[in-house]
């Protein structure tokens, strides 16, 4: 069938990547009259759905469950047992639908989105082939998501280590692990599988979330440690060899050798374009976008999500989708450009406002700039710290309860620019400093924010009494 509002091609947009990003650019096109079709090559609702966010997740939230219990007390005399493991695996399973995308596909379906199956290629302004098939369309949006970064470890390639889909889709535990990757990936994984049995080293050459503000990493590491996983920073591997029996041992620049069942490598992961045919059209990669997601120096050519490489998270190609799909829409000329249900049709807030978490235990989230990003920026900023311990509702939370929280203040505009903490549960104060963030809200303003007590959440208060305190000093 062909376009509406240009007969003589197949389509009016052309979406290859059928992940998160990829159906809400989808979406927000098809709502507003547009037609269009998905081109997918694995399976509809991408990495997140079956190999990383749902299922890390699910494999995470058993063991902080159970950890949660035996720190309060009378609930910590109910706790008798370990976790069944194959419940949790099982339940893992059950959010990703068993790796079947039959409820996906016909969510597509359900949304007037035609799928194609296969592997999608630009072939030209406006062209795509799916396996040798063409396709045109007014514009073609590239959701293609992210792959692994394997480093360059002598001996790796031979002995068939997990990358995070490994791990993610495991069907058995293995009885000890080893971590290459310090970062969110690898410190999840460290905890998801110390929770279930797994005897884990954990190799972080530069330490735990080297790009959080400085008290994060070791609070981390004490995490890390009381969980029963062995923290080795600072060194980095120097050669990996599988013995015939299936051990796989690492020797390490500082001369040690660690040896576990299996290897999972978490270094990291870049846009993943290859295959694209972009060589071809001389756009320039890394892909460079436009606040509309439009790829610079095109007028057809979209990139939302992690290929565009903006922000490698889940959320932020969601919201980088809807606010490509109205962009696409209104100069498909379906929509006003003052579109009510999307704004200017521009996605900003991952310039300064992402808002990340990593599930560990403790947790850490955190949204906008560390201070160190800000002083690098040239950003004169004041900073202000609280311990969460010491908050009546975090206390209640937990017996024991350990955290830290952190502000930074644009100095000159008064307004949060950065916020980060550390802690059991603290994920869920993270909007409230998103919202402060993105609202630019006057610091002053936030002192009528009245936290609800006792909850975790009067930390807000604690940390504008700090401020205050210094300011007068």
């Amino acid at each position: 069938m062909a376009s509406q509002t240009h007969p003589e091609l197949d389509y009016d947009l052309i979406v290859i990547g059928g992940g998160p990003a990829g159906e809400n650019v989808a979406d927000g096109a098809a709502s507003r009259g547009l037609r269009v079709a998905i081109i997918e090559s694995e399976r509809v609702g991408g990495e997140c759905s079956y190999w990383a966010c749902m299922p890390s997740k699910a494999l995470l939230r058993s063991g902080q469950a159970l950890a949660a219990a035996r720190r309060v007390a009378g609930a910590d005399a109910a706790v008798t047992g370990a976790l069944d493991v194959q419940a949790v695996l099982d339940r893992r399973t059950s959010f990703t639908s068993d790796w079947n995308d039959a409820g996906q596909a016909d969510w597509v379906a359900n949304a007037g989105i035609e799928l194609v199956r296969g592997h999608g290629r630009v072939a030209g302004v406006g062209r795509v082939e799916v396996d040798g098939r063409p396709l045109t369309c007014a514009a073609v949006a590239l959701a293609t998501g992210s792959v692994p970064v394997l480093p360059p470890i002598d001996g790796l390639a031979g002995v068939d280590p997990w990358g995070t889909r490994e791990a993610t889709s495991v069907d058995r535990i293995p009885d000890s692990l080893i971590i290459v990757g310090g970062g969110v990936a690898g410190t999840e994984m460290a905890f998801a599988f110390a929770s279930l049995g797994s005897q884990v080293t954990l190799i972080a050459r530069g330490g735990l979330l080297g790009q959080a503000e400085p008290f994060v990493g070791p609070l981390l590491q004490e995490g890390l440690a009381a969980a029963g996983v062995d923290v080795r920073t600072g060194v980095s591997p120097q050669h990996v060899a599988r013995a015939d029996d299936g051990v796989v041992t690492v020797h390490l620049s500082d001369g040690a050798d660690v040896s576990a069942s299996e290897l999972l490598v978490a270094t990291g992961r870049r846009p993943h374009t290859d295959g694209l045919g972009l060589d071809d059209l001389g756009v320039t990669l890394p892909l460079a976008v436009d606040d509309t997601l439009r790829v610079v120096g095109t007028d057809w050519l979209y990139a939302v999500g992690d290929v565009n490489g903006r922000a490698l998270v889940t959320h932020q190609g969601k919201y980088q989708a809807r606010a490509a799909g109205a962009a696409i829409a209104a100069r498909a000329g379906n929509a006003v450009v003052e579109d009510r249900a999307w704004g200017r049709h521009v996605a900003t807030a991952d310039h300064a406002a992402v808002p990340s978490v990593v599930f560990s235990d403790p947790e850490v989230a955190s949204v906008g700039v560390t201070e160190a990003d800000a002083r690098a920026a040239g950003t004169a900023v004041r900073t202000v710290e609280a311990d969460l311990g010491s908050v009546a509702g975090a206390a209640l939370h937990a017996d024991g309860y350990t955290g830290r929280a952190k502000l930074v203040i644009d100095a000159e505009r008064n307004t949060l620019i950065g916020a980060t903490f550390v802690g059991q549960d603290v994920a869920e104060l993270l909007h409230s400093a998103t919202i402060a963030i993105v609202g630019e809200v006057p610091v002053d303003r936030l002192w009528h924010a009245v936290p609800a007590y006792p909850t975790v959440s009067e930390v807000w208060l604690r940390l504008l009494e700090a401020d205050a305190a210094a300011d007068a000093g």
